[in-house]
């Protein structure tokens, strides 16, 4: 054998190994989807902390290649993305996620007007009614129950649940909640203007009352009792989320509330991100089922969002004329934390330039958050 065709079997060996001979239509479908995500992130800021990371991750998933034993992929056990991927699939991202969100919210706004913590209550209806759909359509119960939660509009949740009841679902379940998350500009307001009318957009709210730090430190320690006594499942999220406030609210920790709200967090939504963003390779993810999970947490947010606002003209039923609440705060009892609580205020100044309702709209906001993991510990008591 002379030289040029030894050279010329080593190059087509080569080749045989390149992204580029083992492509699909599937690989390059994905790919612009990856694509999609980033310009959102970045030409029309829709959530770039999570857009970016998971779109990257999904072209990181979806670079084709020859399996020869190297363990390069996301479900090879003992690559380096798979081991990355066991803080999604064993669920322990999301409690650290929201431990983060526990140190980085304030829970002022809910405390002054308790009452709020019902429109949070409400728009969980989301997750309960799509749960339903997914039955109808044929899904098992732990599969529609892990559907369903794409409603409460709350990605570790999601993914937390997700892992828990239905593993083969996962990555069309996170990656169909995070893009709702992104897409909360979009989907609420012609729901919010739908169902109200131009008198109940321009209803003022009185200003919430000052709250106390002692207040303030007593509602993570009661909550957290109130709440996981009633649902124990419910624990590693609420636990952790109530456990983050009291860093935040002690007023003698704030290095670790400052860790926890900052490189902590900000580390865990970069590797949650990424790893969600790879688990879509395309001969995983490219089934009807996935199509069917989108559809369903479409759904699922329509219903969340229109529960959340038509609970607000039902309760201003039996309000005094000074008490009543603006109903279009009822489109923030999803947990998407802040971007709803701001789609409140965004489309109430649209119809009143001095009539701000981002210090209410934060109350059903983080009753959203607290909402959502208690919905999720009641799907795993009874499913898991």
């Amino acid at each position: 054998m002379d030289f040029f065709s030894f050279l010329g079997d080593n190059l087509a060996t080569f080749w045989t190994y390149t992204g580029f001979d083992n492509i699909t239509l599937g690989h390059g479908i994905m790919i612009l989807v990856g694509l999609l995500f980033i310009y959102l992130a970045i030409a029309k800021e829709f959530e770039p902390m999570l857009l970016i990371p998971i779109g990257f991750g999904i072209l990181i998933g979806n670079i084709p290649f020859k399996d020869a034993g190297l363990k390069l992929g996301i479900y090879e056990e003992g690559s380096v993305l798979n081991i990355l991927y066991q803080g999604v699939t064993s669920g322990w991202y999301p409690p650290l996620i929201f431990l983060g969100i526990g140190a980085m919210t304030d829970f002022s706004a809910l405390i002054s007007n308790p009452k709020l913590m019902l429109i949070g209550a409400a728009a969980q209806f989301g997750i309960f009614g799509a749960y339903i759909i997914a039955l109808t359509m044929g899904f098992e119960p732990n599969q529609a129950g892990a559907i369903g939660i794409i409603g409460g509009a709350d990605g570790p949740t999601a993914i937390f649940l997700s892992s828990k009841l239905a593993p083969n679902l996962m990555g069309a379940i996170a990656i169909s909640a995070y893009s709702y998350m992104a897409l909360v500009p979009v989907i609420q307001p012609p729901i919010m203007r739908l169902l109200t009318t131009k008198k109940e957009r321009l209803i003022r709210m009185k200003p919430p009352r000052v709250v106390s730090q002692t207040e303030k430190i007593l509602f993570p320690i009661f909550g957290l009792l109130l709440t996981c006594f009633l649902v124990p499942s419910g624990l590693p999220l609420l636990g952790m989320l109530f456990f983050g406030n009291l860093l935040k609210e002690s007023g003698v920790t704030r290095r670790l509330a400052e860790t926890a709200r900052g490189p902590l967090v900000d580390t865990i939504t970069m590797l949650l991100g990424i790893t969600v963003g790879a688990s879509t390779q395309a001969t995983q993810f490219l089934t009807w089922d996935s199509v069917k999970i989108f559809g369903l947490g479409a759904m699922s947010f329509v219903i969340a969002t229109a529960a959340g606002v038509l609970f607000v003209k039902f309760f201003n039923l039996f309000m005094s004329k000074d008490n009543k609440i603006n109903p279009l705060i009822g489109n923030a009892g999803v947990s998407a934390v802040p971007d709803s609580a701001r789609i409140s205020q965004v489309v109430g100044l649209e119809y009143d330039s001095s009539n701000y309702l981002l210090m209410h709209a934060m109350g059903p906001n983080v009753a959203g958050v607290i909402g959502s993991a208690v919905a999720a510990g009641v799907l795993l008591g009874f499913l898991g």
